[in-house]
């Protein structure tokens, strides 16, 4: 099958070619792009990239901020051929050259004021870059769909940035999420509070709405959580993706209105379902949870025709074969068990760049294994239960924080918990849970979890906190909260 990833998502786009494709939100205006006018600069900048001398299958990291000259250079790559490398902007020169001698980069594009990378590939500066897309488009480069596309970094199975290598299939399994998720559709104005880089705001933010010839709408770079409401209403978004950390700073501002805003969509950490609830009660529309991973995309999840039931990730989106294996094979529902993709699934990872090891590590038989514990129910949703190495002991049995930072959530004083396991002493070990909120007591809040949770799931010791550690997809991050309460009591 010839195919070319970038082709495949503008195509959409080409039977409305003066709809608005792109819209980069600024603090006074916005910066506007047709579909026809983001094609052309795709295949203007791909003609460039051959121009500097580089060839299908050649590495380009890009060093760039949320700016159109992200997209353009991530499609322009692929449709030229070359497999595009997105890097996070805040990324430090030390990092970004760790990251270049895995790469083997033919060539950085760069922003200006970002840091490069010490490597002897040479620099096209993001100014160049837009002057190519005036340039007579190149061909559409074709190929095996199996081909690589594109690099994401993730931490990998060892907890170091590790390149996942994307086929030109995975935009196809996309298409999964579209009902499986989404419910969208060509009218949709799509507004991802993301970075461009990431690949929840790639994918969702980006790609997803252009291969069905909706609008993407992206804040610009310095936009405040507080000025997010007057962009999705005044650009008349009808679906909103972020994180859930990014919802409930939403929801401690004043009221706001949302006229056309059909629901949200949540993925990068489990969403509490009292911020759920909360969020329903404010604006009157859902919040839809994604589950997946950089390997994969999404691949669990709840949608405006399935919504998820309470507490689950929701079901396997439609052609998805999802299971979890316990032993070695597909577990009966209410069994724990590793939660696994079929390795037939379109959106399914090459492999870790430069280290075959772990990917064959990752797939065992038919099964890709994802690192997340999980159950399946007996309708067919499935319960989280955290990943395998956040899996904690207690008093000797296996218990998952994600179930006592939900019941904790609850409590009408906490807005934010987190649960780890502790050591007060080298050769004890309990449950601990980091509280953010307002006038709570600890006895009180040991009755509250009485009656939620079994004994032995109730944490020993309740510490007080103003925030909770998260990273720049708004992740938490239970190990630096471990790792300052050991520093606190050495």
């Amino acid at each position: 099958m010839s195919f070319n990833l970038a082709q495949y998502v503008l195509a959409a786009g080409a039977e409305t070619p003066d709809k608005i494709a792109l819209a980069l939100l600024g603090p006074a205006k916005a910066e506007r792009w047709s579909y026809a006018r983001l094609t052309a600069a795709v295949r203007g900048v791909a003609a460039g990239l051959l121009g500097e001398g580089l060839t299908p299958g050649d590495r380009v990291m890009l060093r760039l901020g949320n700016t159109t000259a992200f997209p353009v250079a991530f499609l322009g790559a692929i449709a030229a051929g070359l497999v595009p490398v997105p890097s996070s902007a805040q990324l430090t020169g030390p990092e970004v050259t760790k990251m270049a001698a895995e790469l083997g980069p033919a060539l950085v594009v760069a922003e200006d004021g970002l840091a490069l990378p010490d490597h002897p590939a040479p620099i096209l500066p993001a100014a160049r870059l837009t002057a190519m897309a005036a340039l007579p488009p190149a061909d559409w480069h074709l190929g095996d769909t199996e081909r690589p596309a594109y690099i994401v970094f993730t931490s990998g199975t060892g907890g170091q940035p590790r390149g996942v290598v994307h086929a030109h299939r995975a935009i196809l399994a996309r298409r999964m999420m579209w009902e499986g998720w989404y419910g969208l559709g060509p009218d949709d104005r799509v507004l991802h509070a993301g970075a461009f880089n990431w690949t929840y705001t790639l994918g969702t933010g980006l790609l997803d709405p252009w291969s069905r010839g909706a609008t993407a709408l992206v804040p610009a770079a310095g936009t405040g959580t507080a000025q997010l409401p007057l962009l999705l209403k005044r650009h008349e978004a009808t679906i909103f993706a972020s994180v859930p950390g990014i919802y409930r700073r939403l929801l401690r501002l004043d009221s706001f209105d949302l006229p056309k805003l059909r629901h949200g969509l949540s993925a990068g950490e489990k969403l509490p379902e009292g911020l759920r609830a909360a969020w329903k009660d404010a604006t009157e529309t859902d919040i839809h949870e994604a589950f997946g991973m950089s390997e994969c995309s999404t691949f669990l999840s709840g949608a405006p025709s399935t919504p998820a039931p309470a507490g689950t990730l929701g079901f396997a989106q439609p052609g998805r074969r999802v299971a979890v294996v316990h032993d070695g094979a597909p577990a009966a529902p209410g069994t724990p068990g590793t939660l696994a993709i079929h390795r037939s699934d379109p959106g399914l990872m090459l492999g870790y760049l430069g280290h075959d090891d772990e990917t064959a590590a990752r797939f065992a038989g038919e099964w890709f294994l994802t690192g997340d514990i999980a159950r399946q129910r007996d309708d067919g949703a499935f319960d989280y239960l955290g990943r395998d190495d956040d899996m904690l002991n207690a008093g000797g049995l296996r218990v998952s924080p994600i179930e006592i930072e939900e019941a904790l959530t609850a409590h009408p004083k906490i807005t934010e918990a987190a649960v780890c396991d502790l050591r007060p002493h080298p050769d004890t070990t309990i449950l601990g849970a980091f509280l953010v909120g307002e006038g709570w007591e600890e006895d009180e809040v040991r009755g509250f979890l009485s009656t939620r949770l079994a004994g032995y799931k109730v944490p020993r010791l309740f510490i007080a906190r103003q925030s909770l550690p998260r990273g720049a997809n708004g992740k938490l991050l239970r190990r630096a909260l471990r790792q300052d309460w050991d520093n606190d009591t050495a």
